[in-house]
């Protein structure tokens, strides 16, 4: 086996990666022009057209999902790991407009008067991430500049918005295909003509500065992050937990069956005219004879209702039931944007729970003395930094469970793959463990995909960090499952059972870990077919279905092992305070 795998090819990553932490070290901020062509020279998968004259739409469109809306006012980017940082270099960061992206989960503060944008980074994966990311935008912005800029007097960009030749002759004029184009007006909705109109006015001059480098703020933030949770739910100290990184919704949906509930009132809100692709959507699922995901689509439409003026009474309700059922949210607010919920398995309501849920013995549950703790999965490295502090002070854990996004090299969107070997470009460890899930534990609660289990992943550094000769040693090596934070989270795990830190650039065997060990991958991606994924364009009730049949898979699984637990163990050891 090619050990290097992912390192045989990547010397023009790694220069890249060089140039922007050396370049970070500076006190003063760093043009983010600076890095164009060491970015370019990548020749990154995402964002192939670089050094094209014509735009790379799908690049563009990827960093227009990940970075806040506020970027075409930004002038400067800040990093830093807390509110603390920012507040010894003279920011008030919170006291600002508070700003988010559409597929990249950060907390992040915007100063509209000085158009300094700040981003709190949990480690050092968020600068692998965003300076790319940065970098890309900003390459794609000044193609745009430029074309727009010599547009023919005849050509107005607001006739361009409704009528069909004028749109196709913007497209002529700005070197890209019309659907391509489509695809941006999609993104940028009725702002579409004024996000033009800025991009001809200006060009795309960013700035960033990295107010804190050290890893010992990374470990601050981390510990402030966990000592909130620890002080609202003191109980993780004492008590059974299984973690869980997966997300915010699926899990809770999953065991409250909250909007199950509430059936009738979601089949009312469909008949609203704005409503009349989820109409046809719901209309299509009464019409299948199979098991077609009915309540994935309750708990999809529980969110599109919540976000509307008569729904938004539900949240409260939705909150005080889980309340209830002994369930915590416990949000962060001034450091990593990692939500936890802690679950109490004895309160949960078993009569309301998902159908799929169901089980024999289930009133052994009452026993239980166990917690589930169910966080926002972190970003890349901050996952090892997460586990880590969880480890520390919990216990005894009983089973650890990573749910997550992948990209794919032998399946299309809404797969589900299940690893067994995982090798991390962070330690350049590959890890071999027996997975506590089979193609059989996801297979009855996937409609649209197919379950892939036996698969090896590579945990990456970064979305922008791979190109064309580092994918394909990958998979001729049968790497085929591609993620962010498989190879931290297993970091951690080696350290939760062994007597030293992790080690490097080796082969390490997790076999035999006294916990439960599970890892589950959807696929969002197939970097493969260029431009193809989840986020690039509107994510639809078709892909909650992996989601959800990966979510089904932990709950069950969590499940069933504190059945047994109750039925091999006396009941004194199952009273809960």
């Amino acid at each position: 086996m090619e050990r290097t795998v992912p390192k045989t090819a990547s010397e023009e990553i790694e220069l890249f990666l060089r140039t922007v932490f050396s370049l970070l070290r500076a006190t003063s901020e760093v043009d983010i022009r600076t890095l164009e062509e060491v970015h370019a020279g990548m020749n990154s998968l995402l964002h192939q057209g670089a050094r094209s004259q014509s735009p790379d739409t799908s690049a563009f469109i990827y960093t227009l999902l990940r970075l806040p809306e506020c970027m075409p006012q930004t002038r400067s980017v800040i990093l830093g790991q807390s509110s603390k940082v920012f507040a010894e270099r003279g920011y008030d960061v919170e006291s600002w407009q508070e700003v988010s992206a559409r597929a990249r989960r950060r907390r992040c503060f915007f100063d509209p008067s000085s158009g300094v944008l700040a981003c709190f980074i949990g480690s050092r994966t968020d600068i692998e991430d965003l300076i790319p990311t940065l970098t890309a935008y900003q390459i794609e912005w000044n193609k745009l500049n430029l074309l727009l800029q010599r547009l023919p007097p005849a050509l107005k960009l607001e006739d361009a918005v409704a009528d069909g030749a004028a749109f196709s002759a913007l497209a002529n004029a700005l070197l890209m295909e019309t659907d391509d184009l489509a695809r941006l007006r999609t993104i940028w909705g009725s702002a579409f003509a004024a996000n033009l109109y800025t991009i001809q006015k200006q060009k795309c001059d960013l700035r960033v500065r990295l107010l804190s480098g050290s890893l010992a703020e990374y470990w601050r933030s981390t510990r402030a992050w966990w000592e909130n949770i620890e002080r609202i739910c003191p109980d993780l100290l004492e008590r059974p937990v299984y973690f869980i990184s997966s997300n915010t919704h699926s899990i809770l949906n999953l065991a409250t069956g909250f909007a199950l509930q509430y059936k009738q009132t979601l089949v009312e809100f469909l008949e609203e005219k704005e409503n009349a692709a989820l109409l046809a959507e719901w209309q299509s699922i009464q019409n299948c004879h199979s098991a077609c995901g009915e309540e994935n689509f309750f708990y999809y439409l529980l969110k599109k209702y919540q976000q509307s003026p008569h729904g938004q009474r539900l949240i409260a309700e939705q909150k005080a039931y889980e309340q209830r059922c002994g369930i915590m949210r416990i949000p962060s607010e001034h450091y990593l944007d990692v939500e936890a919920q802690v679950i109490e398995v004895s309160r949960l309501p078993f009569e309301n729970l998902d159908p799929r849920l169901q089980t024999e013995n289930m009133t052994l549950l009452r026993r239980s003395d166990a917690l589930i703790l169910n966080i926002d999965y972190p970003l890349g490295l901050a996952a090892y930094n997460v586990l880590t502090k969880v480890a520390e002070h919990a216990d005894p854990i009983l089973g650890v469970y990573i749910m997550g996004k992948a990209a794919t090299l032998n399946g299309v969107i809404g797969d589900v793959m299940i690893p067994n070997v995982v090798h991390d470009e962070h330690s350049q460890n590959t890890y071999l463990f027996q997975n506590a899930f089979s193609a059989a534990d996801v297979a009855p609660y996937l409609v649209y995909g197919t379950v892939l289990d036996n698969q090896k992943a590579v945990s990456v550094l970064g979305t922008f960090l791979q190109n064309a000769r580092i994918m394909d040693v990958i998979y001729r090596e049968g790497y085929t499952d591609i993620e962010m934070e498989a190879g931290p989270y297993l970091s951690a795990v080696y350290e939760m059972y062994r007597p030293k830190r992790h080690p490097v650039n080796e082969i390490v065997n997790l076999y035999g870990l006294p916990f439960d060990l599970g890892i589950v991958h959807y696929a969002s991606d197939t970097p493969l077919s260029k431009g193809k994924n989840l986020g690039a364009g509107t994510l639809s009730y078709f892909g909650m279905d992996s989601t959800y049949a990966a979510s089904l898979a932990i709950l069950r699984r969590i499940l069933q092992k504190e059945i047994e637990r109750a039925g091999q163990s006396t009941p004194t050891r199952y009273t809960v305070k």
